[in-house]
């Protein structure tokens, strides 16, 4: 039952070639010299991608451009086929995020805050709530987000990115904050929801959790792409997933 709630027009979605996330050459650089440099990789349709890399190695610079909360150098993106600069409103249309922090109105509850990002995105009560009572927030919904704890505001944020039936969601370090139990449900819904045909794009520094949730896994470290390939042939090739990363970053440290 819970399941049916998430389906999001799987039939629809299911079978389709189609690119979900294109990034094209990215560059980004800051003052500091951090940044991205000629960043490219592609993600079909319900794949769930693992953007891995350690803290500074630009996910986030990335993950900002997509949503349109960063104008980079040069390069392009695009999501489900509209360019993000020149048809943002397409691009963002179906899409869900959590960029850095989750920051919730304070004096809200849950479900006014799910209600207000409703407003914007055409969603309904019936949906508000659903995405609150799938990410295990039904208790809590009608209390005021400034006593949350950072796994509640990170299950809220989870539930907002949900609203609407986004068909591409892009999250930023999404277990952040979570205890065991809720990086398990947040993981199985990420799953779920791919099987309907949502196409995920996730950074993490966390290689367990990389590789228990996705499908493919792209590797960036110092603000460049070292290489992307399937979690089922790293784990053949392999056998893990740190093994595959310390071997990827070794390699481009003697280049």
């Amino acid at each position: 039952e819970r399941y049916q709630l998430f389906a999001f027009k799987s039939d629809r979605l299911k079978g389709e070639k189609m690119k979900a996330i294109e990034l094209i050459s990215l560059t980004k650089k800051y003052k500091n010299g951090r940044g991205i440099e000629n960043v490219s990789f592609e993600i079909e349709k319900g794949e769930i991608f693992g953007f891995l890399g350690p803290n500074g190695a630009g996910k986030t610079t990335a993950m900002k451009i997509l949503t349109g909360l960063s104008r980079p150098d040069s390069g392009s993106c695009r999501i489900m086929g509209a360019d993000v600069f020149e048809s943002f409103t397409d691009a963002m249309k179906k899409t869900g995020s959590i960029i850095e922090n989750v920051v919730p109105y304070p004096n809200l509850t849950a479900l006014e805050n799910m209600e207000l990002l409703a407003s914007f995105k055409g969603g309904t009560k019936e949906n508000s709530e659903a995405c609150l009572k799938r990410v295990g927030m039904e208790k809590f919904m009608n209390e005021k987000t400034k006593n949350f704890s950072l796994g509640m505001k990170q299950r809220l944020g989870f539930a907002m990115a949900m609203s609407g039936e986004p068909e591409v969601m892009i999250l930023d370090e999404p277990l952040n904050g979570l205890d065991v139990s809720g990086m398990v449900e947040i993981r199985n819904i990420i799953k779920e929801m791919a099987e309907g045909g949502c196409t995920f794009l996730i950074s993490s520094h966390l290689i367990h959790d990389v590789e228990l949730t996705c499908t493919k896994v792209g590797i960036l470290f110092s603000g460049k792409m070292v290489n992307v390939d399937t979690t089922e042939n790293i784990i053949k090739n392999y056998s893990s997933l740190e093994n595959y990363y310390l071997s990827e970053v070794e390699l481009y440290d003697r280049v």
